[in-house]
C-alpha cells in the first residue's frame, strides 16, 4: 500500500463514490479499479489530494473484512 501524490486521476481510472458516502457532502470517499491496483481518494480532494493506492489482493481482503 503507497500514498500517491497528482497518480493519474482523470482521465485514466472511472471514479466511483462509496454508497456508504453521505449527501451532505461529508465523509466522501471514491474507489477506482486500475489494472494492478485499486486507488481510493477524498472527494472533497480531488485533483490536489492523496491518493492511497492498494494492491488487488490486499483490497479484496479488505473488502471481505469490511463485509463482516
Amino acid at each position: 500500500m503507497s500514498t500517491d501524490q497528482g497518480i493519474e486521476q482523470s482521465s485514466e481510472l472511472a471514479w466511483f463514490k462509496s454508497s456508504y458516502s453521505g449527501t451532505s457532502g461529508g465523509d466522501c470517499v471514491e474507489v477506482a479499479a486500475g489494472s494492478d491496483a485499486v486507488y481510493v481518494r477524498d472527494s472533497k480532494a480531488v485533483g490536489d489530494g492523496p491518493v492511497l493506492r492498494v494492491g488487488r489482493g490486499e483490497w479484496a481482503a479488505f473488502v471481505v473484512l469490511a463485509a463482516m
